[in-house]
């Protein structure tokens, strides 16, 4: 999987081992992109910006949207196939969720772009401006200029292309970093883009680690007018902190620890099937994921017993991504343990007899009886594990659901429609779903408060991101 810029593949001396987290094995390797690469990658993008890029209308750009997508739809094996060699998930998961994201994303920005282009881009405002006389002053979008898009392992080709497709939508060029940890979808996508033909230095892909890396070269460069992540809060703060020097926008959708309250009048098949998949799914490796359930105290033990059955029952789940972030999962497990947990179900690695036994999984974990203050409760695992506790009233709950640093997306199940309405405007999340978990519109605005993030991606409001407003005033 080589780097890409302006137009060309690239390789590098420098290489680093790709790993199958499913047994462990080194299944290829990777360019380690140097800081000149990454100065090449920049330069080629602000050259496509300046040459035949910066002229393209909307509808010519939503028209590539479209060739995009149907050339991720043309090779929808070859990208399933990546995203389960990256990152272990199960098939059915790529095949799913991961790749038709992929083509949705395009399509709904070709389609968002093409059918508002007008309304979107072009504001008129005639009237009198005191002392001069009748004016006009119209507003248009112009695009911010080189992005930086970096992208993290757990969704990798949906959450680089929710980003790539607007702002190429937006008449920008791309510099996308992908996660060290899953380069093979984005190789893949930089080979499709070549193929339905932008000017080169339009879209250049490079790979490589963050701190010292091509992560790092990549967000402080000066050329960089844009920098749009998806990743661990931690990591969001080192990206603030190199794009100061050149205040450089960033738009960053970052870490949760996320609530879901379920309330004694909720339906309990569907409460705990839904936790249990906003708990588990992905083997916890979504941003999205639950991982503090508060149950309103007369239903309490009955929940917590179906929903520890249901966990351990579970079969066909995925490795952690890394030996890396495995051993961190198990360190909160045996952290809670220590601190006088009950474990329901889980808290250990599973043993399969086979292969797996040399990859990275950990067992679906359900926890009670730790204090709130507790390190399980208040910071992200990003593994398959959930805090179960009490509470008795609900102005307790939504207090309980606010007392995080994150505010990224929570879980309401009750069958009261008026709590439903009421607790979810209480509630500090960018998200909140009531009876269900991670349905998207994607032209709904998405991303977190507070360490959670800054901004808002998804229709219109990833075009405003990724394109700025400037005024014309005309005198007539």
């Amino acid at each position: 999987m080589p780097a890409y810029v302006a137009g060309a593949s690239r390789w590098e001396s420098d290489t680093f081992p790709l790993v199958d987290p499913t047994d462990g094995t080194v299944v290829g390797h990777v360019p380690e992109c140097s800081a000149d690469t990454v100065d090449e990658a920049v330069s080629a993008a602000g050259a496509a910006l300046r040459g035949p890029w910066g002229d393209t209308c909307p509808e010519d750009r939503a028209a590539l949207l479209r060739r995009i997508a149907g050339r991720i739809q043309d090779r929808f094996d070859e990208f399933v196939d990546a995203e389960v060699r990256d990152t272990g998930r199960p098939r059915a998961f790529a095949e799913t969720v991961d790749v038709p994201r992929a083509i949705g994303n395009f399509r709904a920005y070709a389609d968002l772009l093409y059918g508002s282009a007008e309304r979107a881009y072009h504001t008129a405002i005639p009237g009198w401006s005191a002392g001069s006389g009748r004016v006009l002053n119209y507003s248009l979008r112009r695009p911010l200029g080189v992005v930086a898009v970096i992208s993290p392992w757990n969704l990798p080709l949906l959450l680089m292309t929710w980003k790539v497709a607007p702002a190429l939508a937006a008449g920008n060029t791309v510099v996308a970093k992908p996660s060290e940890e899953t380069p093979s979808s984005a190789a893949l996508l930089a080979e499709v883009i070549h193929e339905v033909g932008p000017p080169p230095g339009v879209f250049n892909l490079v790979h490589g680690h963050g701190p010292g890396g091509a992560g790092e070269f990549l967000t402080a460069h000066p050329g960089v007018d844009a920098i749009a992540f998806t990743g661990a809060s931690a990591t969001g703060s080192a990206i603030m902190r190199a794009a100061a020097a050149n205040v450089t926008p960033v738009s960053f959708e970052l870490g949760g620890k996320n609530p879901a309250l379920v309330f004694a009048d909720a339906d309990p098949a569907e409460a705990v099937a839904g936790t249990l998949r906003s708990a588990f799914a992905h083997s916890g490796q979504i941003c999205l994921c639950t991982e503090r359930v508060y149950v309103e105290r007369p239903i309490f033990a009955e929940f917590v017993a179906a929903l520890g059955e249901r966990a351990r029952a579970l079969t066909g789940y995925g490795p952690m991504i890394s030996a890396d972030h495995r051993d961190k999962v198990l360190s909160y497990y045996r952290m809670a343990a220590a601190g006088g947990a009950t474990v329901v179900a889980g808290g250990g690695v599973p043993v399969f007899g086979d292969a797996r036994d040399q990859g990275f999984y950990v067992e679906p974990t359900v926890l009670t009886g730790l204090p709130e203050n507790a390190r399980p409760v208040r910071e992200e695992i990003f593994g398959p594990v959930c805090h179960v506790a009490p509470f008795d009233t609900e102005d307790e709950a939504v207090l309980l659901a606010n007392d995080s640093p994150y505010g990224l997306a929570a879980a309401v199940w009750t069958r009261d429609l008026s709590r439903a309405h009421r607790v979810a405007s209480r509630i500090e999340a960018g998200t909140v779903w009531v009876n269900c978990w991670n349905v998207r519109d994607l032209r709904t605005p998405f991303g977190g408060m507070k360490a959670s993030g800054i901004g808002r991606e998804g229709g219109e409001h990833s075009l405003d991101f990724f394109s700025e407003p400037v005024n014309v005033c005309v005198q007539i």
